[in-house]
């Protein structure tokens, strides 16, 4: 390899080491503003799950048609990935567990509802029926737009177009460790409620608990139980589902200032071991010439 050309590679790699700095940089404030978003949110989703659990264990609320069990046939699918890449295995861990979710059944019996590129690219490709494509570029996404998908998730579910509705997303664990995680929205039942909880709740920290949720045995609710849970079951299904991308979207910046990172210490140790090439190479080629220029002085004064 030519002198030259080494140079123009460690130029190269001192580039990328730039833009890969630059985009880490611009990852780690939007990682901090999602982070705290995501962990604000934390409470109000938490306590709005412990509504919702608390009151599937009433009779009125297992009578909602939400909450009927079906033998299932169709299922609905929604999928919250990111719309760009660089963000390391994020978007393909979401993917593969979607993948296995719908491994071994028929593309008649999937809807999926895609929130983000990269979702509505992977089953638009193999042939599946997106009900919903929504572009996941903003990152101060407003409830109603959520507000609208769990409506026209909830009114599938009422109409019979599907007998379940699965979310999975990527669930912020930490800055280095972001895990792909299932839930059963639909039909409503504690034991999916808690689950979701359980994902909510720490494992460390003064905001740990390990106390199960209980639902109780007898509610009263006024005006009426109709009129409340009505209202409130369709309303705490889309707070679950804007906590969803919130968690999401933390895991999204996370991923990708790590991966910006790991660029950029890559690139320098490339240009490291570039420029301990070039010295070598060059440090032969100026002993060769000195041995040769000392051979031919030899030569001329014998």
């Amino acid at each position: 390899m030519a002198l030259k050309d080494i140079k123009s590679a460690i130029a190269a790699k001192l580039r990328t080491n730039k833009v890969t700095r630059a985009m880490e940089a611009v990852s780690a404030v939007k990682m901090r503003k999602t982070q705290v978003a995501a962990i604000a949110d934390r409470a109000y989703a938490r306590a709005a799950a412990n509504i919702l659990a608390r009151l599937s264990g009433s009779a009125d609320v297992k009578r909602h048609p939400l909450a009927e069990a079906r033998t299932v046939r169709k299922t609905a699918l929604i999928v919250i990935t990111s719309d760009k890449g660089l963000a390391g295995a994020l978007n393909s861990s979401v993917l593969k567990e979607a993948a296995l979710r719908v491994e071994g059944r028929p593309v008649s019996d999937i809807v999926v509802y895609a929130y983000g590129r990269k979702g509505i690219e992977y089953f638009s490709r193999r042939g599946y029926s997106v009900a919903k494509a929504v572009e996941n570029k903003r990152d101060d996404v407003p409830l109603a737009i959520m507000e609208e998908l769990a409506k026209e998730v909830a009114d599938g579910f009422l109409a019979g177009e599907f007998d379940e509705a699965v979310a999975i997303y990527s669930n912020f664990k930490s800055t280095f460790e972001q895990l792909p995680v299932a839930r059963t929205l639909l039909p409503l039942s504690l034991e999916n409620v808690q689950a979701l909880v359980s994902d909510i709740i720490p494992e460390k920290g003064k905001f740990a608990e390990t106390a199960a949720i209980a639902s109780p045995s007898s509610y009263s609710v006024e005006p009426s139980a109709e009129a409340v849970i009505g209202a409130i079951v369709p309303r705490l299904v889309s707070v679950s589902l804007y906590h969803m991308l919130l968690e999401a979207k933390a895991s999204e910046h996370s991923a990708r200032m790590v991966a910006m990172k790991n660029a950029s210490d890559k690139s320098k140790e490339v240009a490291r071991e570039l420029t301990r090439k070039f010295n070598k190479i060059r440090q032969a080629a100026i002993t060769r010439e000195v041995s040769e220029i000392v051979s031919g002085r030899e030569a001329l004064a014998s």
